[in-house]
C-alpha cells in the first residue's frame, strides 16, 4: 500500500486546493449558511467543479468519463474537507452516479449519466428511514401495478435532496428483495422538507405518497444489493476523506495557534502539556491518513475481495470519525474561550465533523462492519 499520492493524483490534488481556495474558502460557507440557501451550495463554484472534471474522475471513457479510477476522489475530498466547500460530489456523482453506473441499462445510462456528468441535472439518493444510518432497513413499498410500480412510504435524511432535479430511491419489491427507482423531481405524491443541520448543508426529508412509475423507472441491470453495498462503500470513502483535510486544517490552526499565543512571556506551545497533545493529535491524524489511503486502494481493485474492501473502508471510516473527534474538541480547548465563538472558523469545521461522522455510519456500525469481516475469514 503507497502512503503518499502518485503523481497524477498529486496533480489533482494540486488542482483542487488552488480553486477551493479562490473560489470556496470557509468564509464562502459562512456566507451561504447566514443566506440561508436553500441548497447549501454555490451553483457557481459546482459548475467549476465540473468544468474541472471532478464530476467524470472515475467514469469510464465511453460513458463520458475520464477513466482515471477512484482513487482520483481521495485528494479531492481531502481538499473539500480542508475547504470546507458544500458540493453535490458526494450525493449526485459519488452515490447516485454509483449506482446508475451498476445498475442503469445502456438506454437509463444513455439518459442520465452525460445530463450528471455534465452538472446539467442533480441526483439524490433517498436510502435512510431511521435517525441512525441503517441501510439494511427498507420499509418503503414499491407495489407492482399495471406496467409499472406504486412506491409508499418516507425517507428521513436525504443529502442535497432539496431543489434535487431527481432522486434515486430505495423501495422494497414485491419479492421482498430491494430496487432503486429514478424519481424525476415535480413527480405525483412525491413532497420534499428541508431539514435544518447544524452544519447549514442541504438535508431533506422525502415523502412518497401513491407515487406512480413506469416500470422502466427500476434500475435492475444488475446485483441491487452488491451495487448498493459498493456506492455506500465508496461514499464512506469520500467522508473520511473529507473528515482527513478537516483533521488536516484543524490540526495545522491549532499548532500555529501553540506559536503565537504568549502567556507568562512565552509562546503557550513551549509548555511540555501541549506539546504532548499536539503531538498525540498528530499520530492520530497520521494513523487517519493510512486507513484513508487503504480504503482507496481498496476500492480502485475492481476485480479485488469484495470482504477486503468492507473491512478496509469501514476502517477508514472508523478512524477519520475518531480522529475527527479528537482533534475537533482539541482545538476548541487549546484555543481557550475563543474555540467556542462563532467567528471563528474552527466552529465551523466542529459542526461539519459532527453531522459527517454520522452520514453513511456512525462509528459503531463501523467497528461491526470491520469485525463481521474479520469474523468471516
Amino acid at each position: 500500500m503507497s502512503l503518499i499520492y502518485n503523481e497524477d493524483q498529486q496533480q489533482l490534488l494540486d488542482s483542487a486546493r488552488d480553486y477551493l481556495a479562490a473560489r470556496s474558502p470557509v468564509s464562502a460557507q459562512r456566507a451561504l449558511r447566514d443566506q440561508g440557501v436553500a441548497q447549501g451550495f454555490d451553483s457557481g463554484v459546482w459548475q467549476g467543479m465540473v468544468e474541472l472534471g471532478w464530476s467524470a474522475v472515475a467514469f469510464a471513457e465511453e460513458q463520458g468519463g475520464l477513466d482515471f479510477g477512484f482513487a482520483g476522489y481521495a485528494p479531492i475530498f481531502e481538499q473539500i474537507g480542508q475547504h470546507l466547500s458544500a458540493a453535490p460530489l458526494l450525493s449526485s456523482v459519488v452515490l447516485c452516479g454509483s449506482l446508475i453506473e451498476q445498475l442503469a441499462s445502456a438506454e437509463q445510462q444513455q439518459a442520465l449519466l452525460p445530463q450528471l456528468i455534465s452538472g446539467a441535472q442533480r441526483y439524490a439518493l433517498a436510502l435512510d428511514e431511521h435517525d441512525r444510518h441503517q441501510p439494511d432497513k427498507c420499509t418503503l413499498q414499491a407495489v407492482a401495478e399495471g406496467d409499472g410500480y406504486r412506491l409508499d412510504g418516507s425517507k428521513c435524511w436525504v443529502a442535497d435532496g432539496v431543489e434535487a432535479d431527481g432522486w434515486l430511491v430505495v423501495a422494497r419489491l414485491p419479492d421482498g428483495l430491494r430496487g432503486v427507482f429514478v424519481v424525476p423531481a415535480g413527480t405525483a405524491g412525491v413532497s420534499v422538507a428541508p431539514r435544518r443541520m447544524i452544519d447549514a448543508r442541504n438535508m431533506a426529508a422525502l415523502s412518497l405518497q401513491q407515487v406512480e412509475l413506469p416500470a422502466e423507472a427500476l434500475l435492475n441491470s444488475g446485483d441491487t444489493e452488491a451495487a448498493l453495498e459498493r456506492a455506500l462503500d465508496r461514499g464512506r470513502a469520500c467522508l473520511a476523506a473529507e473528515l482527513l483535510g478537516i483533521c488536516d486544517r484543524l490540526l495545522d490552526t491549532t499548532v500555529e495557534y501553540l506559536k503565537t499565543r504568549v502567556q507568562f512571556d512565552a509562546p503557550i506551545g513551549s509548555f511540555q502539556a501541549l506539546q504532548h497533545r499536539a503531538a498525540r493529535l498528530y499520530v492520530q491524524q497520521q494513523l487517519a491518513r493510512n486507513a484513508v489511503m487503504a480504503a482507496f486502494e481498496a476500492l480502485d481493485r475492481e476485480q479485488g475481495d469484495i470482504a477486503e474492501r468492507r473491512r478496509l473502508v469501514a476502517l477508514a471510516k472508523w478512524k477519520a470519525n475518531q480522529a475527527a473527534q479528537l482533534i475537533s474538541n482539541e482545538a476548541v480547548q487549546m484555543h481557550g474561550g475563543i474555540g467556542v465563538t462563532d467567528e471563528l472558523d474552527i466552529g465551523l469545521y466542529l459542526k461539519r465533523v459532527r453531522v459527517a461522522q454520522a452520514q453513511l455510519g456512525r462509528s459503531d456500525l463501523m467497528a461491526a462492519r470491520y469485525a463481521a469481516q474479520r469474523l468471516a475469514r
